[in-house]
């Protein structure tokens, strides 16, 4: 029963810091993009 447990803790936090590490891997080339596109098509400012 305790190896079924440890099991489950584990991926509980492999999934609690595993989605935000997905997430931010996912977002920061996303945002790049988007302010070069933003600085291309409208001019803005890439640093706001």
């Amino acid at each position: 029963m305790a190896s079924a447990i440890s099991v489950i803790m584990m991926i509980l936090i492999g999934l609690v810091g595993g989605v935000p590490t997905l997430a931010i891997t996912a977002c920061i080339p996303v945002m790049i993009v988007w302010k070069i596109y933003r600085k291309v098509k409208f001019g803005y400012s890439i640093y706001r």
